[in-house]
């Protein structure tokens, strides 16, 4: 138990004697362990160096005396530190790394963290609140040891503080032995937009990108991989094993894996291309035989279709049983039995209509389509003249083969700047 309850950093803790009750110097503080998962923040020890080593003890077991030492409890039981632990080192594993702040959506590098007695039931619970990233947490890390600690805290206590609150931090582990203990936190960072985890990634270094990625379930690795510059998306799948890459690429839209794959050596593009599923893999295949600067080098062979006598109702059990990403559709297409494209319905008409009503009196009376060899300099003028959020991809047949989105247009202009 203590009653001061203002904030305490890292850096002003380490070095305290830890004595026994008696006054003996039983070692000074090395570390502070902290949990993880249901335990985030919560301190669940002290490292003490001993002349045996370092040492594990509760907070349960030590007080906070007078004179600014920790004292053990008489019951108090140390343990040694075997490096397996389902904790975090705050001074080993924390200090000087970089960390993302999930709130800020941006990597920043720890200076030091600060920890606060909490009530915790009968008691109270030393807990970390927030991590230091700004000059005050530097400036006392570079002169500690070289001023009484009052004195240093006066002098960075003129400074603005610059702090994340401990729930905001996920952090960024590129040890595989620490890797797993670590996952829970990054489901914090699993939630944010793949665009803002793109953005993280690029500020990376390359380690820490390739643990944050394999941090991620594959759904949303691929969603992240999708908005990362080519480049980097190459370096990244590089960086990964087979049978991993493949779990991720499966999972984009099959034109964006298959224009990551054309970038990649061949060797290593049919190496992760054995390792998917036989049908996302012929798929992908079949893109990567057209020309990248084409039609259907853009086009994505995930769209709804339907019979052209089909009904609203049948249209929206097709897009009830679509199992690509359903934010990527806005429109159905109608197909006769040799798959020629027959007409356009877009979705803003199907949920408007009467379930029995025909999918072709809906449709759009004169709609756009394009040849698959057709530029992509052309594909770009046909979405800017006529407005389209989606345009379907025939054969010389008339067959649909495909759809080039809206964003995949986007995407080809912004990497001509």
């Amino acid at each position: 138990m203590t009653e001061d309850v203002a904030l305490r950093s890292l850096t002003a803790l380490l070095g305290t004697p830890v004595t026994s009750v008696r006054g003996r110097m039983r070692g000074r503080l090395k570390d502070i362990a902290v949990g993880t998962g249901e335990d985030a923040g919560r301190v669940a020890g002290l490292v003490v160096k001993t002349r045996k080593g370092l040492e594990v003890v509760s907070t349960k077991d030590v007080r906070w005396t007078p004179s600014g030492a920790l004292e053990l409890r008489p019951e108090a039981a140390l343990s040694l530190l075997q490096g397996d632990e389902n904790f975090i080192l705050l001074r080993q594993d924390l200090l000087d790394r970089q960390i993302i702040d999930v709130h800020g959506r941006k990597v920043v590098r720890v200076n030091d963290v600060n920890l606060r007695w909490q009530p915790n039931g009968d008691g109270e619970q030393l807990c970390v609140m927030e991590v230091e990233v700004g000059l005050r947490g530097g400036i006392r890390r570079l002169l500690s040891g070289t001023l009484p600690k009052r004195t240093l805290e006066n002098l960075v206590s003129r400074l603005p503080p610059r702090v994340i609150p401990w729930n905001f931090v996920d952090m960024i582990e590129v040890d595989p032995t620490r890797r797993v203990k670590l996952n829970i936190e990054h489901e914090r960072l699993a939630q944010l937009h793949p665009s803002d985890i793109a953005d993280i990634l690029e500020d990376l270094a390359p380690a820490e990108r390739e643990a944050v990625l394999r941090t991620l379930d594959e759904e949303v690795a691929a969603e992240t991989l999708e908005e990362v510059e080519p480049k980097l998306q190459k370096s990244l799948v590089q960086a990964l094993d087979s049978e991993t890459a493949a779990g991720i690429v499966e999972e984009m839209d099959p034109s964006a894996a298959a224009d990551l794959l054309a970038e990649l050596p061949e060797e290593r593009s049919e190496a992760i291309l054995e390792e998917m599923d036989p049908e996302e893999r012929q798929e992908v295949k079949e893109l990567l035989e057209f020309r990248e600067d084409s039609a259907a080098g853009r086009m994505t062979t995930e769209y709804v279709a339907v019979p052209v006598s089909a009904t609203v109702a049948d249209g929206i059990r097709a897009l009830r049983g679509f199992e690509g990403d359903p934010e990527t559709i806005t429109e159905i297409y109608l197909i006769d039995s040799g798959e020629v494209l027959r007409g356009v319905v877009p979705l803003a008409r199907l949920v408007l209509a009467r379930p029995e009503a025909r999918l072709e009196v809906l449709t759009e009376p004169r709609f756009i389509c394009v040849e698959f060899d057709q530029h992509e300099n052309e594909v770009a003028e046909l979405f800017d003249k006529y407005n389209l959020r989606a345009l379907p991809v025939i054969d010389k047949a008339g067959k649909l083969v495909g759809v080039v989105e809206a964003d995949h247009v986007i995407a080809f202009l912004r990497a001509r700047v």
